[in-house]
């Protein structure tokens, strides 16, 4: 599975870009395409079958490369990527309220 993001703070994106191979019922291969903004409910799905996996991991490195000069990028591992909202962000007492209990 590819997972990349694209944030543009001035422009107010925040997107991200899913891309996976799966196998079927039938024995074929799927390459599933998951898009949309993040943070919000929902986005959209997309599935090509193939009729094989190198068949499908082409077509995954094309589409990767594609969404990389578009801006995508993998994400980094802050609190921005993981999701949280800023009430809900661990809580470092070193930082904020060293007499925190």
């Amino acid at each position: 599975m590819v997972y990349m993001e694209r944030i543009e703070p001035a422009a107010r994106m925040r997107r991200f870009y899913r891309v996976a191979i799966e196998r079927t019922l039938f024995g074929e291969w799927a390459l599933v395409r998951e898009w949309g903004r993040i943070g919000s409910a929902g986005g959209q799905r997309l599935e090509e079958w193939f009729p094989d996996q190198g068949a499908a991991a082409e077509a995954l490195a094309g589409i990767t490369a594609a969404k990389q000069r578009r801006g995508y990028a993998a994400p980094s591992r802050s609190s921005a990527t993981l999701g949280w909202t800023t009430a809900q962000r661990p809580f470092r007492a070193d930082r904020q309220n060293a007499n925190f209990p």
